[in-house]
């Protein structure tokens, strides 16, 4: 018995897929805001030696960490700072 042969469709479908990956793979290396996020929200995130709130909880610190992380991805902070700002956190992150 012969192997059966994929359709043109699912040949197109696959490059379609490879075609959008590769586009959104560019645009993240290229410091571009992915859609639905904006620099502003990049700009508005707290920094790690905000303390004006006192002790925060393990969820928030999460979401510090995660702010961290797209500050560095949209290169708005370099390696260096966000080293600091991530060590700092994950020291105040509670361990059970």
């Amino acid at each position: 018995m012969g192997a059966q042969r994929t359709s043109f469709e699912k040949l197109q479908r696959d490059r379609a897929k490879k075609a959008k990956a590769a586009a959104k793979r560019e645009k993240r290396q290229s410091g571009e805001p992915m859609p639905g996020e904006s620099t502003d929200e990049l700009l508005d995130t707290p920094l790690a030696g905000d303390d004006h709130d006192g002790e925060l909880s393990a969820g928030e610190l999460l979401e510090r960490i995660e702010a961290i992380h797209r500050r560095f991805d949209a290169k708005q902070i370099t390696f260096e700072e966000f080293e600091e700002e991530k060590a700092e956190l994950l020291r105040r992150l509670p361990i059970d």
